[in-house]
């Protein structure tokens, strides 16, 4: 909840001086309300990349990037990544508290009875090209699901928002899965309802008609892991975009694809990609060195990939879950013979205990060990974003029902610094 200070910030225009609100929140900074900034200064505020704006109120999710904290709904996620599983914390981004078990049963049932997809859509999967980005796809096939679940895009309907809400977060593991199989030139595997969601999704990607396919509840609890930490991350470029086209009332699968979009982007989802294919340039252990002194000669483009975060200014909290996770994926399937994940394991050493990294505050990120553990179980860097977009449909989707819930909802409309011409006449064309 917002609580305006007794403070204010006066801004002095000239001759004109404006008492803007101080307003707090229950943690984190101050805000100074700039408002009535142009109706009554006649100026805008100018903030490249919004980074000392804040673009709305929101009770989601909070991130201390100097303690290297980060809270969903108050709960650290150390203790969510440790004691929950993600469909719980699914329920707990959505709707605010921790199931009661009766509701928590509920949940899960209505989220695993929906997770099957129009049987059209399969026509849908094969008109993309065989070698289509699986990303391009899971961005086209849930732009389409407002063509095929007209009963459910009503925004100011309560209920309806409801069913897209169960709708997405069930039937994004199917999309993302098909995409995968299509991209592997594989048939498509349905879900199965006796799986937990973790399971159904890598049943989904790695079982095929020919043989059984058994889980590895290690590598389920992993999975579950890496949905669970990228499942919200606050007011990030994807969740940004979502909620500005929310803004406009778009229809909710609208308004995710958006996000899908938006994630692509290799400065924001495709971190993890970019990672694993710097452990695969350094090679072997024993190129470290040469690497580790470009990266750190400032004459040198090379940077370290999977380390630091723009954020966190400490540890990134999701990587000390993440690195355990690592651990474990790759205690159970072995790296003798995977140089990559050699080099991944020494640089890890090293950047842990190297003067260099820890003066810099370059610690493994969450990036890091989601490429490793990604493709260790067997995913080609081409899913690693898709997953991704995953993961974070959840807290796309509670964004977006915070924002659609908020009665002072008003369509985005970012200003400008204008440095273009200015006004003058049309010539002409022979003129010219």
């Amino acid at each position: 909840m917002t609580h305006q200070s007794h403070e204010t910030a006066k801004l002095t225009i000239g001759d004109k001086t404006l008492d803007l609100p101080i307003y707090h929140g229950t943690v984190g900074p101050d805000v100074i309300d700039i408002r009535r900034l142009y109706s009554e200064g006649g100026v805008f505020a100018f903030d490249p990349g919004y980074t000392s704006t804040g673009s709305c109120e929101s009770a989601i999710t909070y991130i201390d990037g100097d303690k290297g904290q980060l809270l969903y709904r108050g709960y650290p996620i150390e203790q969510l990544a440790a004691k929950s599983h993600f469909l719980e914390v699914a329920y707990l981004l959505l709707y605010g508290e921790l199931p009661t078990a009766e509701q928590m049963e509920d949940f899960e049932s209505r989220v695993t009875n929906h997770t099957m997809l129009h049987e059209q859509m399969a026509y849908f999967f094969r008109g993309f090209r065989r070698d289509a980005h699986p990303m391009a796809v899971v961005c086209g096939i849930m732009g389409a699901m407002s063509a095929f679940y007209h009963d459910s895009t009503d925004i100011n309907d309560a209920w309806q928002r409801e069913v897209a809400t169960i709708r997405m977060i069930a039937k994004m593991p199917t999309i993302v899965a098909w995409a995968f199989k299509y991209h592997v030139g594989q048939p498509f595997v349905y879900p199965r309802n006796n799986l937990d969601y973790a399971s159904n999704f890598l049943n989904m990607c790695f079982s095929v008609p020919a043989t059984d396919y058994v889980v590895d509840p290690i590598l389920s609890r992993a999975m579950d892991r890496i949905f669970t930490l990228h499942a919200d991350h606050e007011q990030n470029a994807s969740t940004s975009t979502v909620r500005l086209a929310s803004s406009s009332g778009a229809n909710p699968f609208a308004c995710i694809a958006a996000g899908v979009a938006c994630l692509w982007g290799p400065a924001h989802g495709g971190a993890n990609e970019a990672a694993l294919m710097m452990l695969r340039e350094i090679g072997t252990p024993d190129r470290i060195p040469e690497f580790i002194a470009r990266a750190r000669d400032k004459d040198d483009p090379f940077r370290l990939m999977g380390f630091g975060h723009r954020v966190y200014k400490n540890f990134d909290p999701r990587a000390k879950v993440m690195k355990q996770s690592a651990d474990e994926v790759l205690g159970l399937l072995g790296i003798e013979r995977n140089p990559t994940l050699q080099v991944a394991k020494e640089l890890e050493r090293i950047a842990l205990e190297d003067p260099y990294f820890i003066e810099k505050k370059l610690y493994p990120n969450v990036d890091f060990y989601s490429g490793i553990i990604l493709d260790a179980m067997g995913f080609p860097t081409s899913m690693f974003t898709p997953i991704f977009a995953l993961a974070r449909t959840v807290g796309w989707i509670s964004q977006w029902k915070e924002m659609i819930e908020d009665p002072q909802l008003k369509i985005g409309r970012p200003r400008q610094l204008y440095t273009g011409a200015t006004l003058r006449d049309y010539v002409d064309v022979e003129n010219r």
